[in-house]
């Protein structure tokens, strides 16, 4: 097959497709996808980067914050590696029973259309939720199709997936410590990594994370959450609201906060053994 360039709906400068007559009013638009991922282009040299990015064209859909309507999705076929977020922060909510936990996923990260496995017992439920305005391109069959002479895609895509499992698994991690505030701790300081921004003092982590939002991600109930945030407040270890959280010092100084407090707890405890 010839790593030339296949015929492709040409796009004005700004992205919007040549064969869409509404203009400004598209709600998606075609781009380059190594123009929007870097991480894509590093994988060839500058010779082969230009031929391919001709060939990697995207529909990239813009997601208003909230939850979005079905129609706001294209169809995602199974021949296509997903949708991929290019920039923005979205929740990915399971429902079972009368539970719900929730993962965050952004820049890099790559999804697929949930569907119900008809095998699958316990009947789970998944929905997604725009936290702030985002995009996110879709990787459909046609795409898979034009970049199959590049198989440097689609290893790194699949990166991408192991990178989202290790993350997860990290939460499941978190999840398991017994001690909420510690919990949240963790949770606070995982997200920070990747979405926080330094401030004097500590760091500031710009998601909107309520007190509801957070419990589903640590597993725990909002009340509860309420409380163990106030404790940590008072401790001068975490302040903010729905909007933004404040991380004051650094992680090491938060875990041996907490564990200063265990130790001071554990020892009023009067010692009733015979």
């Amino acid at each position: 097959m010839s790593r030339g360039a296949p015929e492709w709906p040409q796009t004005f400068e700004d992205g919007r497709s040549r064969q869409d007559p509404r203009g400004t009013q598209a709600a998606s638009v075609y781009r380059y996808l190594l123009d929007l991922d870097d991480e894509l282009a590093q994988a060839f040299d500058l010779r082969m980067r230009i031929v391919v990015r001709q060939v990697a064209t995207v529909l990239v859909v813009d997601l208003p914050a909230g939850a979005p309507d079905e129609s706001a999705w294209p169809k995602i076929d199974s021949r296509g590696f997903g949708a991929l977020v290019i920039d923005g922060v979205l929740a990915i909510e399971t429902f079972l029973g009368d539970r719900i936990t929730t993962e965050l996923v952004g820049s890099g990260d790559l999804l697929q259309r949930w569907e119900p496995d008809p095998d699958e017992l316990l009947e789970p439920r998944c929905e997604c939720r725009v936290l702030v305005p985002s995009r996110v391109a879709i990787l459909d069959g046609d795409f898979a199709e034009r970049v199959r002479p590049w198989p440097e895609i689609g290893h790194a895509l699949l990166r991408r997936g192991a990178r989202r499992a290790e993350d997860l698994n990290l939460l499941r991690a978190i999840a398991c410590n017994p001690r909420l505030e510690v919990r949240l701790t963790l949770v606070l300081w995982h997200l920070a990594a990747r979405w926080g921004r330094v401030e004097p003092g500590g760091i500031r982590v710009p998601l909107p994370l309520t007190h509801r939002l957070l419990g589903r991600l640590v597993g725990a109930e909002r009340p509860s959450v309420t409380h163990a945030l106030s404790r940590l407040s008072h401790a001068e270890l975490v302040s903010g609201h729905a909007d933004e959280w404040h991380l004051h010092g650094t992680l090491a100084e938060h875990l041996a906060a907490l564990s200063e407090r265990a130790d001071e707890r554990e020892s009023t405890v009067p010692d009733l053994r015979p």
